[in-house]
């Protein structure tokens, strides 16, 4: 067994497609109406079906918003420099709530963005950051 994907309704799903392909840089992997049932699910992701669980995007075409609820909590995503990703992620529009930093009780470097429906979408650092005085990995100067 896997998991296969998590599913979101969403208000207005080219706005929510924009986002997620665009400022977190997951693909459209597949969209199909439903006009009898008058719904869409796109499906986006950072890799194929097949190999990796992805995100459905559910879009009720006669509902404009959600209630968020106290019951969901966020998705996770791993990322490998937590501060220039907050950084592009700002800089394509998208919302940081939270900005990089450990996590309340431990040392995970976590941050925390909101789609364009307000889902949180977490982000966590994967790889151990550069200590600040770390030489870089240029070659040196000839």
């Amino acid at each position: 067994m896997r998991l296969l994907h998590t599913m979101l309704r969403v208000g207005d799903l080219e706005r929510s497609l924009r986002f997620y392909t665009e400022v977190l840089g997951m693909r459209l992997l597949r969209r199909k109406d439903y006009p009898e049932g008058r719904f869409t699910l796109a499906f986006v992701g950072y890799g194929d079906e097949r190999d990796q669980t992805v995100l459905e995007l559910t879009h009720n075409w006669d509902t404009a918003a959600y209630d968020l609820g106290s019951g969901y909590g966020h998705i996770a995503i791993g990322v490998e420099d937590i501060v220039s990703t907050c950084a592009a992620i700002a800089e394509k529009g998208g919302r940081v709530v939270r900005p990089p930093g450990p996590m309340k009780h431990g040392s995970t470097v976590i941050a925390f963005v909101e789609d364009p429906d307000g889902w949180r979408v977490e982000l966590i650092q994967t790889a151990a950051p550069a200590p600040p005085d770390a030489p870089s990995a240029a070659p040196p100067a000839a």
